[in-house]
């Protein structure tokens, strides 16, 4: 089913040494349906090279004031000056003083002179009319954004609606739901009895069987059916063979892993696109990816879901999981499949999935975790920003429980993770390759 991490064609583009993996993912920034995509590669550090410094003391600039860029104190001195009109002479008479950071206060004239060399321009400082109407015009349009906000953003603080608008934007960025770019995958071949089957499924003996016979077993609970939409208009369909001897496992292994790849992908950029994430060490920015990556892929997958049908409509793709015996409750017995039926009975708002998202990602009891403390008030700042949206957007008192509602799916969701990272690691020791780059490093252990 969706989210399940299965073999399949990484080595192409992931063969590389794992502290590579993490960075070198391909960051695709996702564009409307008919427009181009545009790629290019997030740099962690790339925040820090493009700091700018004043032209004229060398402290830290935040934009271009009178055609330089300046700090905000000499923007403030260049306006104060200018509008005085005063001659200002050097009290060391030498009109040549150094003006940095520190020195900038003891000399208005060579500071003066720093700026009008360094190219700032009188005629561009607007007069104070010009001033207090931009100022006006900037309130009004304030003004007019809250009051076009739903009711429920309306009530929260500055600092939670920029935080839930960072991770919608990184949302938007990184999970395509149309499925749109998802192009390169493999479909699956029903294995007649004239094929030749792989190896490892053959008859086997000993620890190898046992161990390949535990695998069918908890990867074949239900069987999954494909439906693939053409852009001509045409259907086709798969459903795997009748048989339970464990072929019926082969033919969607490629697919699932192509399938497993894209969303993982998406899932790595998703968090690099996060300020506060970007702001981490790498380490603990790949623990953090360790341990939520596959959390995030199944909150992911539940905004496709259908219950009424019991189907991912991921754009062109469908899938179903079906019961082989035909019976709706033994569904139910799966972990995941249970656990998607839960979830999406909530009926939860974007918001309240991308925030889910951003607590499980930021989890500070990650294995490999140096930096537990800052983690967990990021954790804590996602999870009050979740509890204020729920209060401002919900209707009390039937979503009064919502917010603890949705701390135990998470926790559910942990559990989930455990075992589903448990039953790679048995595929991985009875047949690493099967496994790959990508998938080995979001299993393989942070502790060493």
């Amino acid at each position: 089913m969706p989210g399940w991490a299965s073999p399949g064609g990484l080595e192409a583009n992931l063969e590389m040494r794992p502290e590579e993996i993490w960075n070198n993912v391909e960051f695709v920034q996702l564009e409307e349906a008919n427009s181009v995509p545009r790629k290019s590669t997030i740099n962690v550090d790339e925040e820090d090279e493009a700091l700018q410094i004043c032209r004229v003391c060398g402290d830290k600039a935040n934009g271009y004031h009178f055609n330089v860029m300046t700090c905000e104190g000499c923007k403030g001195f260049f306006r104060r000056a200018m509008k005085r009109n005063v001659r200002l002479r050097c009290p060391f008479r030498k009109g040549t003083c150094e003006i940095t950071r520190k020195t900038r206060r003891q000399c208005q004239a060579c500071r003066l002179r720093k700026c009008l060399e360094s190219g700032m321009k009188k005629e561009m400082i607007m007069s104070d009319a010009a001033v207090e109407q931009r100022r006006a015009l900037i309130m009004r349009k304030k003004k007019e954004r809250i009051e076009a906000q739903p009711p429920g953003v309306q009530g929260l603080t500055e600092e939670q609606r920029m935080l839930i608008a960072e991770l919608m934007d990184a949302q938007m960025k990184t999970f395509d739901t149309t499925f749109s770019q998802f192009k390169d995958f493999r479909l699956p071949e029903v294995f007649s009895s004239g094929q030749e089957i792989p190896e490892f499924l053959q008859t086997s003996v000993g620890e190898e069987a046992l161990s390949w016979r535990q695998i069918k077993e908890e990867l074949c609970p239900m069987k999954l059916s494909l439906q693939l939409r053409g852009e001509d208009g045409s259907v086709w369909n798969y459903r795997p063979p009748a048989n339970s001897n464990g072929k019926e496992i082969i033919p969607m292994l490629p697919h699932l892993a192509d399938m497993s790849t894209y969303m993982f992908k998406g899932v790595i950029n998703f968090a690099k696109v996060i300020s506060c994430f970007r702001d981490l060490p790498i380490e603990d920015q790949i623990s953090l990816l360790k341990g939520a990556t596959f959390e995030i892929c199944i909150l992911r997958f539940n905004t496709l879901f259908n219950t009424e049908t019991g189907t991912w409509d991921c754009g062109r793709l469908a899938y179903c999981c079906e019961d082989p015996e035909g019976g709706f409750q033994k569904l139910l017995l799966d972990p995941l499949i249970k656990f998607h039926y839960m979830l999406k009975k909530l009926q939860l708002h974007k918001e309240e999935y991308v925030l889910m998202q951003a607590i499980s990602l930021f989890s500070p009891d990650r294995p490999g975790v140096v930096q537990r403390s800052v983690v967990d008030q990021l954790q804590e700042r996602f999870a009050m920003a979740l509890k204020a949206y729920i209060e401002c957007s919900r209707p009390q008192p039937t979503h009064r429980f919502l917010f603890m509602k949705i701390i135990a799916v998470l926790t559910e969701l942990r559990s989930i993770n455990a075992q589903h990272t448990q039953r790679l690691l048995r595929i991985q020791d009875s047949h690493p390759f099967i496994t790959t780059p990508l998938i080995r490093e979001l299993i393989s252990s942070t502790d060493g």
